[in-house]
């Protein structure tokens, strides 16, 4: 079952206490971090998300596996680049109520397609209700997570078109919805 809840105002505190935690262990691995991101419906104020935390560890693509093992070490689960084909990210989850964190390559298009929907939805109320709509419509009737994530689509697509991403992009990302495996999916 897919479970979305409302907003909770405590997420971006969860976020900053994070945001605050792994940059140390990042140093000493010699990983330079370039930006930690809060990403996903939880770092949209407002939104109704799936109540886990995600963050994008922004490094340059020769320090996304280094990312990974700090994350490893950090008690994660490693995940893999989770079937992107155009690689750029590397996802980690915790099996304590951690969040699920990307060691993310800089200008990816993963990035920019995590990018797009948070920011393109914080600017924009109106799409941003729709969207909490269509998430809830989707939970709600989903048997599976690729039902979820089908019910979801047009809506997704309709942002990353808002946001400024080429049809190229918005097909690639489109080719590339469903996970692999048990990927949580917001």
């Amino acid at each position: 079952m897919i479970r979305v809840v409302d907003h909770d105002p405590a997420w971006p505190a969860r976020f900053e206490a994070l945001r605050a935690e792994y940059p140390a262990a990042l140093r000493a691995a010699g990983v330079l971090v370039v930006a930690i991101e809060h990403v996903g419906s939880t770092a949209v104020p407002g939104l109704a998300a799936q109540p886990i935390i995600d963050v994008d560890i922004v490094v340059a693509e020769e320090h996304v596996a280094a990312a990974s093992d700090v994350l490893t070490g950090l008690g994660f689960t490693p995940l893999g680049e989770r079937g992107l084909r155009s690689g750029g990210r590397s996802g980690s989850r915790s099996a304590s109520p951690r969040p699920t964190t990307y060691p993310v390559v800089d200008r990816s298009l993963a990035l920019r397609n995590h990018l797009a929907v948070r920011d393109t939805l914080r600017a924009d109320p109106g799409l941003r209700d729709r969207y909490a709509a269509v998430k809830r419509r989707a939970a709600a009737t989903a048997a599976t997570i690729e039902d979820y994530i089908r019910g979801k689509n047009a809506m997704v697509q309709e942002m990353f078109a808002a946001a400024g991403l080429t049809e190229a992009e918005r097909a690639e990302i489109d080719a590339q919805q469903l996970p692999a495996g048990d990927e949580p999916v917001r």
